[in-house]
Protein backbone atom coordinates (compact mmCIF):
# COMPACT_ATOMS: atom_id res chain seq x y z
CA UNK A 1 0.00 0.00 0.00
CA UNK A 2 1.25 3.21 -1.14
CA UNK A 3 2.02 5.65 2.39
CA UNK A 4 3.78 8.52 0.66
CA UNK A 5 1.82 12.17 -0.68
CA UNK A 6 -1.32 12.68 -1.94
CA UNK A 7 -1.80 13.23 -5.85
CA UNK A 8 -1.93 17.21 -5.48
CA UNK A 9 1.43 16.87 -3.22
CA UNK A 10 2.37 15.26 -5.83
CA UNK A 11 1.94 17.44 -8.33
CA UNK A 12 2.82 20.13 -6.59
CA UNK A 13 6.05 18.69 -6.27
CA UNK A 14 6.92 19.81 -9.83
CA UNK A 15 6.88 22.87 -9.23
CA UNK A 16 10.01 25.26 -8.71
CA UNK A 17 9.27 26.45 -5.66
CA UNK A 18 12.32 28.88 -5.55
CA UNK A 19 11.35 30.04 -8.88
CA UNK A 20 7.49 31.10 -7.82
CA UNK A 21 9.69 33.32 -4.45
CA UNK A 22 11.73 35.17 -7.14
CA UNK A 23 8.63 36.07 -9.06
CA UNK A 24 6.85 37.06 -5.65
CA UNK A 25 9.68 39.27 -4.79
CA UNK A 26 9.65 40.80 -8.17
CA UNK A 27 6.25 42.50 -7.75
CA UNK A 28 6.70 42.70 -3.65
CA UNK A 29 3.66 40.07 -3.70
CA UNK A 30 4.68 39.69 0.11
CA UNK A 31 4.74 42.90 1.12
CA UNK A 32 3.11 43.19 4.84
CA UNK A 33 1.69 40.04 4.03
CA UNK A 34 1.37 38.30 7.26
CA UNK A 35 -0.48 35.10 6.71
CA UNK A 36 -1.91 33.00 3.61
CA UNK A 37 1.20 34.13 1.00
CA UNK A 38 1.20 34.35 -2.30
CA UNK A 39 2.05 30.47 -2.60
CA UNK A 40 -1.02 29.73 -0.54
CA UNK A 41 -3.15 31.44 -2.48
CA UNK A 42 -1.39 30.22 -5.98
CA UNK A 43 -2.53 26.27 -4.11
CA UNK A 44 -5.70 27.33 -3.79
CA UNK A 45 -6.50 28.68 -7.11
CA UNK A 46 -4.53 25.80 -8.69
CA UNK A 47 -6.80 23.24 -6.21
CA UNK A 48 -9.92 25.31 -7.33
CA UNK A 49 -8.79 24.51 -11.25
CA UNK A 50 -8.05 21.01 -10.65
CA UNK A 51 -11.06 19.74 -9.12
CA UNK A 52 -13.52 21.94 -10.80
CA UNK A 53 -14.82 24.10 -7.98
CA UNK A 54 -17.49 26.91 -8.79
CA UNK A 55 -17.01 29.41 -6.29
CA UNK A 56 -14.93 30.96 -3.81
CA UNK A 57 -17.06 29.59 -1.04
CA UNK A 58 -16.71 26.02 -2.99
CA UNK A 59 -12.90 26.30 -2.51
CA UNK A 60 -13.66 27.37 1.14
CA UNK A 61 -15.90 24.12 1.90
CA UNK A 62 -13.65 21.72 0.25
CA UNK A 63 -10.42 22.35 1.52
CA UNK A 64 -11.62 23.37 5.23
CA UNK A 65 -13.16 20.06 5.32
CA UNK A 66 -9.59 18.15 5.59
CA UNK A 67 -7.40 20.41 7.46
CA UNK A 68 -5.69 17.66 9.19
CA UNK A 69 -4.56 17.27 5.62
CA UNK A 70 -3.71 20.92 4.42
CA UNK A 71 -0.05 21.28 6.07
CA UNK A 72 1.04 18.49 4.01
CA UNK A 73 -0.65 19.66 0.43
CA UNK A 74 1.47 22.80 0.92
CA UNK A 75 -0.96 25.27 2.82
CA UNK A 76 0.76 27.25 5.38
CA UNK A 77 -2.62 29.39 6.72
CA UNK A 78 -6.29 28.80 6.82
CA UNK A 79 -8.47 29.16 4.57
CA UNK A 80 -10.91 31.73 3.86
CA UNK A 81 -12.85 32.58 0.66
CA UNK A 82 -12.81 36.47 1.65
CA UNK A 83 -8.68 36.29 2.55
CA UNK A 84 -8.99 34.55 -1.06
CA UNK A 85 -11.01 37.22 -2.88
CA UNK A 86 -8.99 40.08 -1.20
CA UNK A 87 -5.32 37.88 -2.70
CA UNK A 88 -7.26 38.07 -6.13
CA UNK A 89 -8.06 41.39 -6.18
CA UNK A 90 -5.07 43.21 -4.93
CA UNK A 91 -2.17 41.20 -5.41
CA UNK A 92 -0.16 41.65 -8.72
CA UNK A 93 -1.48 39.22 -11.43
CA UNK A 94 1.82 39.38 -13.13
CA UNK A 95 3.51 37.25 -10.33
CA UNK A 96 1.68 34.59 -11.80
CA UNK A 97 1.87 35.34 -15.77
CA UNK A 98 6.14 34.98 -15.18
CA UNK A 99 5.51 32.04 -12.78
CA UNK A 100 3.39 30.51 -15.62
CA UNK A 101 6.01 31.78 -18.32
CA UNK A 102 8.80 29.47 -16.32
CA UNK A 103 6.72 26.44 -16.01
CA UNK A 104 5.86 26.74 -19.94
CA UNK A 105 9.68 27.04 -20.57
CA UNK A 106 9.82 23.83 -18.37
CA UNK A 107 7.55 21.93 -20.81
CA UNK A 108 9.11 23.01 -24.04
CA UNK A 109 12.50 21.82 -22.91
CA UNK A 110 10.69 18.19 -22.58
CA UNK A 111 8.75 18.59 -25.51
CA UNK A 112 11.16 19.74 -27.80
CA UNK A 113 12.82 16.57 -29.15
CA UNK A 114 9.45 15.15 -30.38
CA UNK A 115 8.44 13.94 -33.55
CA UNK A 116 5.82 16.06 -35.28
CA UNK A 117 4.60 14.37 -38.57
CA UNK A 118 6.14 16.93 -41.07
CA UNK A 119 9.26 15.40 -39.99
CA UNK A 120 10.97 18.93 -39.84
CA UNK A 121 13.79 20.59 -37.56
CA UNK A 122 12.48 24.11 -37.61
CA UNK A 123 10.27 25.22 -34.62
CA UNK A 124 6.33 25.62 -36.24
CA UNK A 125 4.23 28.24 -34.56
CA UNK A 126 0.23 28.80 -34.58
CA UNK A 127 -0.91 31.74 -33.65
CA UNK A 128 -4.55 32.93 -33.02
CA UNK A 129 -7.02 34.40 -30.50
CA UNK A 130 -10.14 33.89 -28.68
CA UNK A 131 -12.55 35.46 -27.31
CA UNK A 132 -14.50 34.87 -23.43
CA UNK A 133 -17.48 36.91 -23.47
CA UNK A 134 -18.13 38.82 -20.09
CA UNK A 135 -21.39 40.72 -18.46
CA UNK A 136 -20.85 44.12 -18.98
CA UNK A 137 -22.67 44.86 -15.38
CA UNK A 138 -20.31 42.74 -13.81
CA UNK A 139 -17.11 43.38 -15.43
CA UNK A 140 -17.16 47.02 -16.46
CA UNK A 141 -13.82 47.80 -17.44
CA UNK A 142 -13.55 44.60 -20.17
CA UNK A 143 -15.83 46.81 -22.47
CA UNK A 144 -16.60 45.26 -25.89
CA UNK A 145 -19.62 46.62 -27.41
CA UNK A 146 -22.39 48.96 -26.28
CA UNK A 147 -24.02 46.30 -24.01
CA UNK A 148 -21.51 43.53 -23.91
CA UNK A 149 -18.08 42.45 -23.02
CA UNK A 150 -15.49 40.83 -23.62
CA UNK A 151 -11.51 39.85 -23.09
CA UNK A 152 -9.15 37.95 -25.69
CA UNK A 153 -6.50 35.34 -25.25
CA UNK A 154 -4.13 35.63 -27.73
CA UNK A 155 -1.71 32.79 -27.91
CA UNK A 156 1.15 31.53 -30.01
CA UNK A 157 1.10 27.80 -29.55
CA UNK A 158 4.24 25.65 -30.36
CA UNK A 159 3.16 22.55 -32.14
CA UNK A 160 5.90 20.29 -30.81
CA UNK A 161 3.49 19.27 -27.68
CA UNK A 162 0.69 22.02 -28.26
CA UNK A 163 2.42 24.02 -25.48
CA UNK A 164 1.66 27.74 -25.42
CA UNK A 165 5.10 29.92 -25.45
CA UNK A 166 2.86 33.40 -25.89
CA UNK A 167 -0.11 34.67 -24.10
CA UNK A 168 -1.57 38.18 -24.10
CA UNK A 169 -4.61 39.13 -22.39
CA UNK A 170 -6.33 41.93 -23.68
CA UNK A 171 -9.82 44.18 -24.24
CA UNK A 172 -12.15 42.48 -26.73
CA UNK A 173 -11.26 45.71 -28.69
CA UNK A 174 -8.16 44.82 -29.57
CA UNK A 175 -7.43 43.57 -32.76
CA UNK A 176 -5.91 40.44 -33.78
CA UNK A 177 -3.32 42.09 -36.31
CA UNK A 178 -1.77 44.33 -33.59
CA UNK A 179 -0.67 41.60 -31.53
CA UNK A 180 2.35 40.77 -34.11
CA UNK A 181 3.71 43.89 -32.87
CA UNK A 182 4.55 41.90 -29.30
CA UNK A 183 6.19 38.93 -30.88
CA UNK A 184 10.05 38.39 -31.30
CA UNK A 185 10.17 36.24 -34.48
CA UNK A 186 12.90 33.59 -34.22
CA UNK A 187 14.86 32.46 -37.43
CA UNK A 188 14.15 29.84 -39.14
CA UNK A 189 10.82 28.60 -37.37
CA UNK A 190 7.28 28.99 -39.46
CA UNK A 191 4.25 31.36 -37.74
CA UNK A 192 1.24 30.02 -39.22
CA UNK A 193 -1.65 32.73 -39.20
CA UNK A 194 -5.23 33.06 -40.45
CA UNK A 195 -6.08 36.31 -42.56
CA UNK A 196 -6.64 38.22 -39.54
CA UNK A 197 -3.04 38.52 -39.39
CA UNK A 198 -2.45 39.88 -43.07
CA UNK A 199 -0.56 43.14 -42.74
CA UNK A 200 2.54 43.10 -45.14
CA UNK A 201 4.27 45.64 -43.04
CA UNK A 202 4.32 43.76 -40.22
CA UNK A 203 4.90 40.09 -42.03
CA UNK A 204 7.93 42.22 -44.04
CA UNK A 205 9.58 42.96 -40.53
CA UNK A 206 8.89 38.83 -39.78
CA UNK A 207 10.79 38.25 -43.22
CA UNK A 208 13.69 40.45 -42.36
CA UNK A 209 14.12 38.57 -38.91
CA UNK A 210 14.52 35.68 -40.84
CA UNK A 211 11.21 33.83 -39.71
CA UNK A 212 8.70 32.18 -42.08
CA UNK A 213 4.99 33.22 -42.09
CA UNK A 214 1.99 31.04 -43.65
CA UNK A 215 -1.12 32.74 -43.88
CA UNK A 216 -4.64 32.69 -45.99
CA UNK A 217 -4.86 35.28 -48.55
CA UNK A 218 -7.55 37.77 -49.02
CA UNK A 219 -9.86 37.49 -52.53
CA UNK A 220 -8.79 41.08 -53.01
CA UNK A 221 -5.66 41.59 -52.77
CA UNK A 222 -3.90 42.70 -56.09
CA UNK A 223 -0.54 41.05 -57.35
CA UNK A 224 1.53 39.98 -60.79
CA UNK A 225 2.50 36.62 -61.65
CA UNK A 226 6.19 36.12 -61.90
CA UNK A 227 6.56 32.86 -62.76
CA UNK A 228 4.32 29.31 -62.44
CA UNK A 229 6.20 26.06 -60.72
CA UNK A 230 4.24 22.85 -61.94
CA UNK A 231 2.37 21.01 -59.15
CA UNK A 232 0.82 17.65 -59.22
CA UNK A 233 -3.19 18.46 -59.33
CA UNK A 234 -4.03 14.93 -58.35
CA UNK A 235 -3.13 16.12 -54.39
CA UNK A 236 -5.66 18.98 -54.43
CA UNK A 237 -3.26 21.39 -55.61
CA UNK A 238 -4.58 24.08 -58.00
CA UNK A 239 -1.41 25.88 -58.55
CA UNK A 240 2.04 27.38 -56.89
CA UNK A 241 2.98 30.68 -58.10
CA UNK A 242 5.90 33.13 -56.95
CA UNK A 243 4.19 36.77 -57.37
CA UNK A 244 4.82 40.64 -56.18
CA UNK A 245 2.20 43.14 -54.61
CA UNK A 246 0.72 46.06 -57.49
CA UNK A 247 -1.38 47.93 -55.28
CA UNK A 248 0.67 51.06 -54.02
CA UNK A 249 0.70 50.44 -49.85
CA UNK A 250 1.18 46.93 -50.01
CA UNK A 251 3.86 47.31 -52.72
CA UNK A 252 5.82 49.84 -50.53
CA UNK A 253 5.45 47.68 -47.02
CA UNK A 254 6.23 44.18 -49.02
CA UNK A 255 8.56 45.28 -51.18
CA UNK A 256 10.20 41.40 -52.18
CA UNK A 257 8.48 38.95 -53.67
CA UNK A 258 5.78 36.41 -52.01
CA UNK A 259 4.57 32.83 -53.08
CA UNK A 260 1.31 32.09 -53.72
CA UNK A 261 -0.37 28.61 -53.12
CA UNK A 262 -4.07 27.56 -53.87
CA UNK A 263 -5.36 24.42 -52.37
CA UNK A 264 -8.61 22.31 -52.90
CA UNK A 265 -9.75 21.31 -49.41
CA UNK A 266 -12.18 18.03 -50.76
CA UNK A 267 -13.52 17.65 -46.87
CA UNK A 268 -14.61 21.03 -46.86
CA UNK A 269 -15.40 21.41 -50.19
CA UNK A 270 -13.51 24.60 -50.36
CA UNK A 271 -10.37 26.62 -52.12
CA UNK A 272 -7.81 27.86 -49.96
CA UNK A 273 -5.42 30.27 -50.59
CA UNK A 274 -1.98 31.05 -49.08
CA UNK A 275 0.93 33.24 -48.82
CA UNK A 276 4.22 32.76 -47.90
CA UNK A 277 7.64 33.77 -47.51
CA UNK A 278 9.12 31.07 -47.73
CA UNK A 279 10.25 29.15 -51.27
CA UNK A 280 11.78 25.74 -50.32
CA UNK A 281 9.33 23.91 -48.66
CA UNK A 282 6.91 21.81 -51.34
CA UNK A 283 3.97 23.67 -51.95
CA UNK A 284 1.60 20.70 -50.57
CA UNK A 285 3.84 20.85 -47.38
CA UNK A 286 2.45 24.51 -47.16
CA UNK A 287 -1.31 23.06 -47.02
CA UNK A 288 -0.59 20.90 -44.37
CA UNK A 289 0.94 23.61 -41.86
CA UNK A 290 -2.32 25.28 -42.50
CA UNK A 291 -4.32 22.26 -41.38
CA UNK A 292 -2.01 22.01 -37.91
CA UNK A 293 -3.05 25.88 -37.27
CA UNK A 294 -6.58 24.05 -35.90
CA UNK A 295 -4.44 23.11 -32.58
CA UNK A 296 -4.69 26.00 -31.44
CA UNK A 297 -8.60 26.07 -31.99
CA UNK A 298 -8.62 22.71 -30.47
CA UNK A 299 -6.03 24.11 -27.16
CA UNK A 300 -9.26 27.37 -26.72
CA UNK A 301 -11.23 24.56 -26.69
CA UNK A 302 -9.85 22.30 -24.50
CA UNK A 303 -8.97 25.16 -21.69
CA UNK A 304 -12.92 26.41 -22.10
CA UNK A 305 -14.45 23.15 -21.07
CA UNK A 306 -11.85 21.89 -18.85
CA UNK A 307 -10.44 24.44 -16.87
CA UNK A 308 -12.09 27.34 -15.13
CA UNK A 309 -11.80 30.37 -17.77
CA UNK A 310 -15.19 31.02 -18.53
CA UNK A 311 -16.38 32.03 -15.39
CA UNK A 312 -14.31 33.92 -12.32
CA UNK A 313 -14.31 34.01 -8.82
CA UNK A 314 -13.36 37.62 -8.82
CA UNK A 315 -15.02 40.50 -11.16
CA UNK A 316 -11.77 42.86 -10.86
CA UNK A 317 -9.29 42.98 -13.89
CA UNK A 318 -6.66 41.41 -11.82
CA UNK A 319 -8.74 38.64 -10.28
CA UNK A 320 -9.57 37.75 -13.81
CA UNK A 321 -5.80 38.04 -15.21
CA UNK A 322 -4.57 35.58 -12.73
CA UNK A 323 -7.35 32.94 -12.69
CA UNK A 324 -6.64 32.78 -16.01
CA UNK A 325 -2.86 32.66 -15.57
CA UNK A 326 -3.04 30.12 -12.96
CA UNK A 327 -5.15 28.22 -15.13
CA UNK A 328 -2.47 28.08 -17.93
CA UNK A 329 0.18 26.81 -15.39
CA UNK A 330 -2.34 23.75 -14.36
CA UNK A 331 -2.65 22.98 -18.49
CA UNK A 332 1.44 23.27 -18.94
CA UNK A 333 2.14 21.38 -15.51
CA UNK A 334 -0.60 18.38 -16.55
CA UNK A 335 1.38 18.16 -19.76
CA UNK A 336 4.92 18.09 -18.27
CA UNK A 337 3.43 15.26 -15.68
CA UNK A 338 2.53 13.32 -18.40
CA UNK A 339 5.72 13.60 -20.29
CA UNK A 340 7.84 13.24 -17.46
CA UNK A 341 5.56 9.67 -16.61
CA UNK A 342 5.36 8.80 -20.01
CA UNK A 343 1.79 8.34 -19.87
CA UNK A 344 -0.14 6.67 -23.02
CA UNK A 345 -3.32 8.97 -22.27
CA UNK A 346 -4.94 12.07 -23.47
CA UNK A 347 -4.78 15.35 -21.42
CA UNK A 348 -8.69 15.31 -21.06
CA UNK A 349 -8.76 11.56 -19.69
CA UNK A 350 -5.41 12.64 -16.95
CA UNK A 351 -7.45 15.66 -15.78
CA UNK A 352 -10.33 14.07 -15.22
CA UNK A 353 -8.48 11.41 -13.63
CA UNK A 354 -6.74 14.11 -11.03
CA UNK A 355 -9.72 16.21 -10.52
CA UNK A 356 -11.33 13.47 -8.72
CA UNK A 357 -8.32 12.10 -6.81
CA UNK A 358 -6.57 15.06 -5.05
CA UNK A 359 -6.60 13.93 -1.07
CA UNK A 360 -5.95 10.40 -2.83
CA UNK A 361 -2.91 9.37 -1.55
CA UNK A 362 -1.51 7.28 -4.18
CA UNK A 363 1.24 7.08 -6.60
CA UNK A 364 0.42 8.81 -9.76
CA UNK A 365 1.84 6.34 -12.39
CA UNK A 366 -0.40 3.27 -10.32
CA UNK A 367 -3.24 5.71 -10.49
CA UNK A 368 -3.50 6.45 -14.11
CA UNK A 369 -2.40 2.75 -14.85
CA UNK A 370 -3.77 0.38 -12.55
CA UNK A 371 -0.45 -0.99 -11.84
CA UNK A 372 0.47 -2.08 -8.42
CA UNK A 373 2.84 -0.15 -6.77
CA UNK A 374 4.74 -0.34 -3.16
CA UNK A 375 7.21 1.67 -1.80
CA UNK A 376 9.84 0.36 -0.22
CA UNK A 377 10.00 0.40 3.35
CA UNK A 378 13.47 1.69 5.36
CA UNK A 379 12.25 1.78 8.50
CA UNK A 380 14.41 -0.17 10.51
CA UNK A 381 13.04 -2.03 13.94
CA UNK A 382 15.21 -2.23 16.76
CA UNK A 383 12.71 -4.03 19.16
CA UNK A 384 14.30 -7.51 19.67
CA UNK A 385 11.81 -10.16 18.56
CA UNK A 386 10.09 -12.23 21.61
CA UNK A 387 9.51 -15.30 19.46
CA UNK A 388 12.06 -16.81 17.14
Amino acid sequence: MYQGKTIFSQLVSYLPKYEFDKCVSRYKGGYKVRSFSCWDQFLCMFFAQLAHRESLRDIEVCLRAVPHKLYHLGFRSSISRSTLADANENRDWRIYADFAQVIIGMARKLYRDDEFSLQLDETIYALDSSTIDLCLSAFPWARFRKTKGAIKLHTLLDLKGNIPTFIKITNGKFHDVNILDELIPEAESFYIMDRAYLDFARLYQMNICSAFFILRAKSNFNFKRIYSHAVDKSTGLKCDQTIKLMSYYPSKDYPEQLRRVRYFDEENNRDLTFLTNNFTIPALTVAQFYKWRWHVELFFKWIKQHLKIKSFYGTSENAVKTQIWIAISVYVLIAIVKKRLNLDISLYTFLQILSVTPFEKVNILQLVTGSHYKTENNYICNQLELFD
